[in-house]
């Protein structure tokens, strides 16, 4: 790993996006004949599993979940394990691999959205010329499907409505961002995958193949288990604007593997939207964002490390790298570039 704490956070939000963005296209290839609600279930079991075998292969001594945490869990379950990708296995067989994928360029203006409007996240210009390129990426890829008939929107307006549910759940799962991310995955897994498999046994949905359930869970154990691990690693390091900016490559990554499978059902709206979504990217990498602003006294738990000018306490004797304890802040007042994370959430 590099030594930067932003070059590394960088890397692991890069790598969180290469691990969903190929889930992608092989989610709609394995679920083309299986129900969503089993689609759904059978990712984020796969999802479960893997923040076990995390677990029991990396120990760090993290925040752990409390029990005032637990209506929490149980909606980010319900959005991002349950209604969303619910909605983006039904989509994807309609909508094809490559819009679908596209599409899910959406979360990040819905996140932006959602960020603003409840933790009062700054929205510069160059991110509201990014958010509007990416709403109109999704405007052109809804007008391309349109062409293909009812079928073709109502898939795209199912992946719009899965990224929609993801950004909720993006939303609500910030305020746990230091907890235990094995924990986070493991419960809104277990959760979503127990719910999704009541009602695809309650619905009668047909049993998967072998090979197909196989895959699914394999898509599910890396494309929504360890993506969602790295994605958090990276969220601490650069935070949440910067993480989401890096991890807006998914979508092109599932689309090029999706393109390059054979789906090219994209038309003179879609290359429109590629390139509206790709300069979405390109504006929220390239921002910027430094003030002179002011830490109030705060006293809280979470992974920290004593090289980033926010952690000075002192421990006797001293201690290197990474670990979790409860300890106080207090009073600072300095200027650095920085992003909407735990430390910086003041209002502009």
């Amino acid at each position: 790993m590099p030594r930067s704490p932003l070059a590394t956070g960088v890397l692991l939000a890069a790598l969180a996006a290469v691990a969903f963005g190929v889930a992608t296209p092989l989610v709609a290839w394995a679920g083309r004949d299986v129900g969503p609600l089993s689609t759904a279930a059978l990712l984020y079991l796969g999802a479960s599993l893997m923040a076990l075998v995390l677990d029991r292969a990396i120990r760090r001594d993290e925040a752990k979940l409390r029990r005032s945490d637990t209506p929490r869990l149980i909606a980010i379950a319900v959005a991002g394990g349950a209604i969303a990708p619910t909605l983006l296995a039904w989509g994807l067989q309609r909508a094809g691999a490559t819009a679908g994928s596209l599409l899910l360029n959406l979360e990040a203006v819905f996140t932006v959205l959602l960020a603003r409007a409840f933790f009062h996240e700054p929205i510069g210009r160059r991110v509201a010329v990014a958010v509007a390129c990416m709403a109109a990426g999704g405007a052109a890829l809804t007008l391309d499907s349109s062409s293909a008939g009812s079928f073709g929107l109502l898939g795209v307006l199912a992946v719009a409505g899965a990224t929609a549910a993801w950004a909720l759940d993006n939303t609500l799962t910030r305020p746990l961002a230091e907890r235990d991310p094995f924990q986070i995955i493991l419960a809104k897994g277990v959760l979503g995958a127990s719910l999704t498999g009541v009602l695809a046994i309650a619905r009668g949905e047909p049993m998967p193949p072998i090979e197909h359930a196989a895959v699914l869970l394999a898509c599910g154990a890396t494309g929504y288990g360890a993506s969602l691990y790295l994605y958090m690693l990276a969220q601490r390091r650069i935070g949440a604007g910067r993480t989401g900016s890096v991890f807006a490559l998914a979508p092109f990554i599932g689309a090029a593997l999706a393109w390059g499978l054979g789906d090219r059902h994209a038309g003179a709206f879609g290359l429109a939207a590629a390139g509206l979504f790709a300069l979405g990217v390109y504006l929220h990498v390239s921002e910027r964002h430094g003030h002179r602003h002011v830490h109030e006294p705060i006293e809280h738990e979470h992974m920290h490390r004593h090289d980033d000018e926010h952690h000075t306490h002192v421990h006797v004797p001293p201690f290197v790298g990474e670990h979790s304890h409860v300890h106080r802040h207090d009073h600072l007042e300095h200027d650095h570039a920085h992003a909407p994370d735990i430390h910086h959430a003041h209002r502009h």
